[in-house]
């Protein structure tokens, strides 16, 4: 399933976890902030992070579902991503199948939500036009030469991915500790 070495190094790999340090007043750029706003960040949002660079060959999505499976994550959120695909995997909206283009192409961004039950990834990536596509991540998306990683993880947390009967499709819950 994942390219790029044993689960010991995949292990290894991803043991970067940091603890992020909390805001405690309001910067002063912050020109108008919403009345609720109170210049502290919430303990929910001071968890840890995990920052990481992936390698050519490496896919992008199998990899962030590795994270998730080495380190029993059980609520996480990718924070940013940069770097460059060989080529992609998307879903597009409202399609039934992947399809599989071919690149390069330049990561613009890198959203999702990840859970032990699965990941919820969505990509946008251009070409060397400039012209930029996106959609919902599938496997099969390997790294040109680097992706480099930011993801939140939550403590106080768990995703969970039910078939929400409204929607017919695995849908994210969340539920606190």
């Amino acid at each position: 399933m994942r390219s790029g070495g044993s689960a010991a190094a995949t292990r290894a790999h991803y043991s970067s976890a940091r603890k992020c340090r909390s805001i405690s007043s309001i910067p002063r750029a912050y020109q108008n902030p919403p009345e609720s706003f109170t210049g502290r960040v919430p303990e929910a949002l001071a968890s840890e992070s995990a920052h990481f660079r992936l390698r050519p060959a490496q896919d992008l999505h199998d990899e962030i579902e590795g994270l998730v499976a080495a380190h029993s994550l059980s609520a996480a959120a990718v924070l940013t991503c940069v770097g460059s695909l060989s080529a992609v995997t998307l879903r597009m909206a409202d399609q039934p199948d992947f399809v599989r283009l071919a690149g390069p192409f330049e990561i613009v961004s890198l959203v999702g939500t990840l859970s032990p039950d699965g990941c919820h990834l969505h990509a946008s990536v251009s070409d060397g036009t400039g012209r930029t596509i996106g959609g919902h991540l599938g496997s099969g998306s390997p790294v040109y030469t680097t992706a480099e990683l930011v993801v939140g993880i939550l403590d106080d947390v768990t995703f969970s991915r039910p078939v929400d009967p409204d929607t017919g499709y695995d849908e994210l819950a969340v539920t606190s500790h």
